[in-house]
C-alpha cells in the first residue's frame, strides 16, 4: 500500500469520491479549514488524517476489486465534491470558473463552441501570432479550433519563449507544475512540484507538436512593423529573417504573444564595453563559458540571481553578488525536491486525482496571499513571518542579515521562493554580497562607490528586462496611422490588457496590467485572455463585420479603475524601485484584482464595448 500521507488529503478524498460515487467519503469533519488552506492537508490534524487515510485505503481497495460507481456522478455531485475539497460553499459563478479549471480527463471546457464556418459560412480568416512561447502556443490552438488559418512568427530558433531563452543554471518555475500547465494539456507525471527549465521547455515543445502548432511556425523571424489597411481590412506585417530577407505577410488578425519579459536590460554603466572577459545576461546565457575556478561577478540579486547564484557558488573560485535592493522570500522547503514516488504513482494511477489536485492548488494559491498586498494588518503579518524566516536563515551572520532585510513592505516587489539555498550561498566563505552602488567598469572588473575594485574573470548581468517596453522593437500602426509605440511610450494601456482602441483585430497576450503578483498561474491568465480574443472575434463574425476594436471611452474607464486598484496595493504605494512601475511611477504591469474577477471580465465580449466595421 502506498503512503497516502504524501498526497494532499482533500483532493485525494475528492478524487476517490468521484471515482466511486461514494458520498460517505465527503465527511464534513474531514473537510479542510478554508482559513488554513495554505497549511498541509488544509489544517487537518493527525487524527483527522488517520481517518481520511483509512477511508481512502478502503475506497482504493474497492476500485481495485472492480467496484463500479455507487451513483451517477453528475454536475451536482461534482459541486458537492468541490465544496468538500475546498471547505466552503461556492457561488454559481465561482463554480463555473472552478469547473473549467478542474480539467477532468478528456474535457476541454474552454474550447470554442463555434467556428468561422458556423457563424459566417464561406468566410475565411487568417491570424498571425507573434511569438511561439506559452501564450503563442495557446492562442494558436484555440484559433485553429475555431477554424482560423494560423501562422506564427518566432524570433528564436524553437518553441518555448521564456523557457527557451532562459537557460541559466538553476532556472525553474515558481508555481507548482500541476497548476503551471494548460488546462487542456494537464499532466500527471511531473517528477517535481517545481520543474526545472529543461522539463518545462520539453513540455511546451511536446504540446506544440501534439497540437500541430510547431509546423505553423516560422523560426528565426522577427517582426519589423505591422500596418493596418482599412480598405482591405487586414494587417500587413513586415518581417525579417536571420539572413536579413524581408517579407510582407498579410492577416486579418494579429496576436502579439511576445510577453512582458523578453528584452534583457543591461545597465549602461560607464566603461561596460571595456571589460575584457566574457559578460552576458542571464537570459542570454553563454554555455561556452566555463565558470569553474573563475572569479565571477553577478550584478543583480532578484529572482534570476536567487536561482543561479547558488549554482555558480558551487564551482566558482570567488563570487561577488551586487545587490541594489534585497528581496522578501516565501519559504518553500520542498522547492527543489522530487515528488515522493508514492504520490507520483498515485497521480498517474488513481482516477481524477491529477484534476482534483490541480483544483486544490488553484484554490490555495488563487488569492491566498492577496490579503497581504494591501497596507495594513495583513501585510504586517507577512512582514513578521518573512522577517522571522530571514532571522533564522542568517543566524550568526548579523552583518548579512542587516544587508538582506528589506525596508519596503512585502509584495511591493516580487517575492521570491526560497528553500534556503540563497542564504547558504551568501554565507559561504568565497561569496561576498556587495551593497555599494556600481560606479564604473574597466577591463578587469567593477568599481563601486566605496572606492573598491572587484576583480572578475566573468560578469553576469541578472538585471531583469525592459518590461514596460511591451512590443519593442517592432512598430504597430493602426487606423489612420495611429502609432502604438508613440501612444504608449512606457505607459502602456489596454482594455483587459488585450485590446487597444484604433488597432482593429490586434490583440495582446500578457499585455499591460496582466502580471500576477501573489495569486495563481500566469497560464490561467493567458487562457482567460485568449478566451476574450475568441469572444471578440465571435462578436465580429456574428455582426457580419470585418474589424473590431475597443471603444476609447471603455478603455479609458477600465484603466481608471485599474489604476485606482493598483494604487491601493503596496506595489502602488511603496517608493521602492520595481519593474512593476514605469518611469513616471504608474503601475503598468500588475493585475490588482482577483482571478475570478478577471475570468468573469474576459469570458465574454460585450458588443457595446467595441466598434464594429
Amino acid at each position: 500500500m502506498r503512503n497516502l500521507r504524501d498526497i494532499s488529503i482533500p483532493p485525494l478524498l475528492a478524487a476517490l469520491a468521484q471515482a466511486t460515487g461514494d458520498r460517505s467519503l465527503l465527511r464534513a469533519d474531514l473537510a479542510p479549514d478554508p482559513a488554513r488552506k495554505l497549511e498541509p492537508h488544509g489544517g487537518l490534524n493527525s487524527h483527522q488524517q488517520d481517518e481520511a487515510v483509512a477511508l481512502a485505503e478502503a475506497a482504493i481497495a474497492y476500485l481495485n476489486a472492480g467496484g463500479a460507481p455507487l451513483v451517477e456522478v453528475d454536475e451536482a455531485f461534482l459541486r458537492e465534491t468541490m465544496e468538500f475539497c475546498l471547505g466552503t460553499e461556492i457561488e454559481d459563478q465561482t463554480f463555473r470558473m472552478l469547473r473549467e479549471e478542474l480539467a477532468l480527463p478528456g474535457e476541454d471546457m474552454r474550447a470554442p463552441d463555434w467556428s468561422v464556418e458556423s457563424l459566417a459560412p464561406g468566410r475565411s480568416l487568417r491570424a498571425l501570432i507573434i511569438g511561439a512561447g506559452m501564450s503563442g502556443i495557446l492562442a494558436a490552438h484555440r484559433l485553429i479550433q475555431a477554424g482560423i488559418e494560423v501562422q506564427l512568427i518566432e524570433k528564436g530558433k524553437g518553441i518555448g519563449g521564456t523557457w527557451r531563452e532562459n537557460r541559466y543554471p538553476g532556472c525553474r518555475v515558481d508555481v507548482p507544475n500541476h497548476l503551471y500547465s494548460y488546462s487542456f494539456a494537464a499532466r500527471a507525471d511531473w517528477r517535481q512540484q517545481f520543474s526545472a527549465q529543461p522539463v518545462l521547455l520539453k513540455y511546451f515543445e511536446d504540446v506544440a507538436e501534439d497540437l500541430a502548432v510547431t509546423e505553423r511556425v516560422s523560426f528565426g523571424v522577427e517582426v519589423i512593423d505591422a500596418t493596418w489597411d482599412e480598405a482591405q481590412t487586414c494587417w500587413h506585417v513586415r518581417t525579417r529573417n536571420s539572413s536579413g530577407l524581408e517579407q510582407i505577410r498579410d492577416a486579418e488578425i494579429v496576436v502579439s504573444a511576445v510577453g512582458q519579459l523578453h528584452r534583457p536590460m543591461i545597465p549602461n554603466f560607464k566603461g561596460v564595453e571595456r571589460f575584457a572577459g566574457p559578460n552576458f545576461h542571464t537570459a542570454e546565457w553563454d554555455e561556452s563559458v566555463d565558470l569553474t575556478g573563475r572569479k565571477v561577478l553577478v550584478v543583480g540579486a532578484a529572482a534570476s540571481a536567487v536561482q543561479c547564484v547558488p549554482e555558480i557558488a558551487k564551482i566558482a573560485s570567488s563570487l561577488s553578488v551586487f545587490q541594489r535592493t534585497p528581496n522578501w522570500f516565501l519559504p518553500a522547503p520542498n522547492y527543489l525536491d522530487d515528488i515522493p514516488e508514492d504520490a507520483r504513482s498515485a497521480f498517474m494511477e488513481l482516477p481524477y486525482l491529477r484534476a482534483w489536485y490541480r483544483l486544490w492548488l488553484f484554490w490555495r494559491l488563487s488569492d491566498g496571499l492577496m490579503a497581504g498586498t494591501v497596507p495594513g494588518p495583513g501585510n504586517d503579518l507577512f512582514r513578521a513571518v518573512f522577517t522571522g524566516y530571514l532571522m533564522g536563515e542568517y543566524a550568526g551572520h548579523s552583518d548579512l542579515y542587516d544587508a538582506v532585510l528589506p525596508e519596503y513592505p512585502p509584495f511591493a516587489k516580487r517575492v521570491v521562493l526560497d528553500d534556503g539555498s540563497w542564504a547558504r550561498a551568501l554565507t559561504s566563505e568565497h561569496v561576498e554580497l556587495v551593497t555599494s552602488s556600481i560606479e564604473s567598469v574597466d577591463e578587469t572588473g567593477i568599481f563601486t562607490s566605496d572606492g573598491r575594485h572587484h576583480e572578475a574573470d566573468v560578469i553576469i548581468w541578472a538585471t531583469g528586462f525592459e518590461a514596460s517596453q511591451f512590443l519593442a522593437p517592432m512598430q504597430v500602426y493602426g487606423r489612420d496611422g495611429a502609432d502604438l509605440r508613440a501612444r504608449w511610450g512606457d505607459d502602456a494601456r489596454a482594455y483587459l490588457g488585450v485590446t487597444v482602441p484604433d488597432f482593429p483585430n490586434f490583440f495582446c497576450l500578457y499585455g499591460p496590467n496582466t502580471n500576477l503578483v501573489a495569486n495563481g498561474s500566469i497560464i490561467f491568465f493567458s487562457e482567460c485572455e485568449v478566451n476574450h480574443v475568441l469572444a471578440a472575434l465571435r462578436v465580429m463574425l456574428e455582426a457580419g463585420a470585418s474589424s473590431i476594436d475597443c471603444k476609447p471611452e471603455v478603455c479609458a474607464a477600465y484603466n481608471v479603475h485599474i489604476d485606482a486598484e493598483n494604487d491601493a496595493r503596496v506595489w502602488g504605494q511603496a517608493s521602492v524601485s520595481s519593474w512593476y512601475r514605469n518611469a513616471e511611477g504608474r503601475v503598468t504591469q500588475n493585475w490588482p484584482g482577483s482571478l475570478e474577477e478577471f475570468w468573469s471580465l474576459t469570458r465574454q465580449a460585450d458588443p457595446a464595448d467595441y466598434r464594429l466595421r
